[in-house]
């Protein structure tokens, strides 16, 4: 059996790197974080969402020190053509019910509402999502949906 030359095993250990180093680079990535703060204001204005995902797990985290009934935050998905109805109607049905229309069928998903240092995620029913759809997320607590929205994409 022949030696490896030093040119086919340079090869060898630089396609073995490159296809170690892509694995993850490839992976579906089924979950987000969006961190909102007391000035506002969402950390990122997209969230991607794989297609390959069954589910789609969406944290909320609240980055400011206010508590809740000051300034509280959700997370809705909705198409984006509802945004404006659902937080309408997410205002109507006040705090309690964190500022989500109970049984809205508008609503993908939404988190609860959350004050300062508090959290929740809550999963995504991919499926829900269509691929020539337009889709928002944003916060419904009142006023707040002007400034604190951004797109989800199905890709």
């Amino acid at each position: 059996m022949p030696l490896p030359t030093a040119i086919s095993l340079r090869t060898l250990v630089t396609a073995s790197l490159l296809a170690l180093a892509a694995g993850p680079l490839f992976a579906a990535t089924c979950e987000a974080v969006v961190e909102a703060n007391d000035a506002m204001q969402f950390n990122t204005k997209d969230i991607a969402v794989d297609k390959s995902c069954k589910q789609f797990k969406l944290t909320l985290r609240h980055t400011g020190k206010l508590p809740k009934t000051a300034m509280g935050h959700n997370v809705l998905i909705a198409k984006a053509a509802d945004l404006q109805a659902v937080a309408n109607d997410g205002i109507a049905a006040g705090a309690a019910q964190d500022y989500v229309k109970a049984g809205d069928a508008r609503v993908v998903a939404h988190t609860k509402l959350v004050g300062g240092g508090e959290s929740d995620s809550v999963p995504v029913p991919v499926a829900k999502l269509a691929p020539k759809e337009s889709y928002a997320f944003f916060c419904s607590f009142p006023g707040h949906s002007a400034l604190m929205k951004g797109t989800v994409t199905l890709k």
